[in-house]
């Protein structure tokens, strides 16, 4: 089982289609997660309820992980020497990533939080140039993410005016994003030694029980009245939280950080491309000319080096 999975997240397919879909799934989240604030009147000024909300989603994302792992027959209790490497991950990946992000969020424009989210990509490949050395920063990679950050910037541009602004909800989104790709390579390294269905569930289980935690202290445990369509958009942000971050994790495990982490551009791609589906956003043509870009900074970093050729050859 472990080398099907590994040829099928090593096979060039296999790789577009995990890494594409991850990104699909969070990207469709920013529409659900607007829907859902509406659904339930939580406020942009209510810090402490979208923490709340997150710290639902995430812990029945990772009670829906383990539900999985036992229909599976797997194991779902907790693995002796385990709890220090999925809280270092829950406490980067989830805990960290998202209140920040969330009050980051609250004070920022979408524009700005677009182009910004775009960062990950860079911190991901900045962290794995100096934890992997075989992951090493090349031109090849600077080009790939300079071709596709244009692509991010552009997406920003189709939403409007793009006045960049830097303060404190721009510096916690920008912290959010470190967090987010410190801890998406915490996860691959990691994952060397905990199955990826068990650390992804109890990361999230944890940072979830924490963003819980932050969010009853300043809202309560239960402020919002659900509603059946609120309930149904909830069930489906922890389904795209799980999947994604399994397909994400495992994809990650068995390729270079370097050239996994082009993908992540896709996201506010996506975003805006779902948006205007379900939220009935205009989609621009600069929309179309991003993810052209995108998807060229991704053929530029995952192009296989040229191989020099031997004095034998000539």
């Amino acid at each position: 089982m472990k080398l099907t999975t590994e040829k099928i997240f090593t096979h060039p397919l296999g790789i577009m289609a995990a890494a594409a879909g991850a990104t699909f799934l969070w990207g469709s989240a920013f529409p659900f997660v607007k829907l859902s604030y509406e659904e339930l009147d939580i406020g942009k000024s209510d810090v402490f309820g979208q923490i709340l909300f997150a710290g639902y989603r995430f812990t029945l994302a990772a009670l829906l992980i383990l539900l999985f792992m036992k229909l599976l027959g797997r194991p779902i209790g907790y693995q002796r020497g385990s709890l220090s490497k999925v809280g270092r991950i829950g406490l980067f990946q989830t805990l960290l990533q998202y209140v920040f992000f969330y009050y980051g969020m609250s004070g920022s424009t979408g524009v700005q939080g677009s182009i910004i989210a775009g960062t990950t990509s860079f911190f991901q490949i900045l962290l794995a140039h100096f934890m992997y050395s075989g992951d090493r920063i090349t031109m090849r990679k600077v080009a790939g993410l300079t071709v596709g950050f244009a692509g991010v910037i552009l997406v920003g541009v189709s939403k409007g005016d793009l006045s960049i602004q830097f303060g404190a909800a721009e510096l916690c989104l920008l912290l959010a994003m470190f967090f987010g790709g410190l801890g998406n390579v915490l996860s691959k390294k990691e994952s060397e030694h905990l199955d990826i269905l068990y650390m992804t569930a109890y990361q999230m289980l944890l940072g979830g029980i924490a963003l819980l935690v932050i969010g009853a202290c300043g809202a309560g445990l239960m402020p919002f009245s659900f509603t059946g369509k609120a309930t149904w958009m909830l069930l489906y942000l922890a389904v795209l939280s799980a999947l994604g971050f399994v397909l994400w994790n495992t994809v990650m495990k068995y390729n270079k950080v370097g050239s996994i982490s082009m993908y992540l551009f896709l996201i506010p791609v996506f975003g805006v491309f779902l948006s205007a589906a379900l939220l009935g956003e205009e989609l621009h043509l600069f929309v179309w000319a991003a993810l052209a870009l995108v998807v060229g900074g991704i053929v530029i970093v995952n192009r296989p080096a040229a191989r020099k050729a031997s004095p034998s050859q000539g």
